[in-house]
């Protein structure tokens, strides 16, 4: 009996989150020129896309290292850049923003040194950081809602709530990886 061959749809999640890197661009630019109301739907189909990336790559069997990567990186850069514009054009605190970077340039620094001391990292997001994620994501649909002049939740009790969540989500993995780090280097 013949293998069945794989289904020509697999790379569909990696194509959608290719999407959501692509869409940086556009929102930044939109947002750096105060187009609040189309910044936000972009914005929102980021947002969808990346819930239907995820629940197509889970449900079908669909998952890959690059997928795993592509994710995290169009995620990432779309809540920073996201964040630094608002924050430059005084529509966020910059606080905030410094925290958000923070966070996430300590996660690169420890990624990247355990690559070099260790070897190959296998990027595992904790539930902390998935909900610091969803948080980020209605923070700034929040504040476009704001900005737009629709109706939104309160953005400064969910920037205090982003806040708690980076500063929280960067302290387990530093403590986390730490410690795997530690053990890896005793035992070799």
């Amino acid at each position: 009996m013949p293998l069945a061959s794989p289904s020509p749809w697999r790379h569909l999640p990696n194509a959608i989150s290719m999407v959501r890197v692509l869409l940086v661009v556009p929102i930044c630019w939109l947002l750096w020129q105060q187009r609040w109301s189309f910044a936000l739907l972009l914005v929102a189909v980021a947002g969808v896309s990346d819930g239907l990336d995820g629940f197509l790559a889970r449900h079908y069997g669909w998952q890959s290292r690059l997928g795993g990567i592509l994710d995290a990186v169009a995620d990432k850069l779309l809540l920073i850049a996201c964040i630094v514009i608002l924050a430059w054009r005084q529509q966020a605190p910059v606080w905030l923003a410094l925290i958000v970077c923070g966070r996430d340039l300590v996660i690169a620094l420890g990624a990247l040194g355990w690559r070099v001391m260790i070897g190959p990292i296998e990027p595992r997001p904790s539930l902390l950081s998935k909900a610091c994620t969803l948080a980020q994501i209605i923070y700034l649909l929040a504040v476009l809602l704001a900005l737009a002049h629709w109706p939104a939740l309160r953005s400064t009790a969910l920037a205090w709530l982003v806040a708690a969540l980076c500063v929280a989500s960067g302290l387990h993995y530093v403590s986390y990886w730490s410690w795997r780090a530690w053990r890896a280097l005793r035992e070799s």
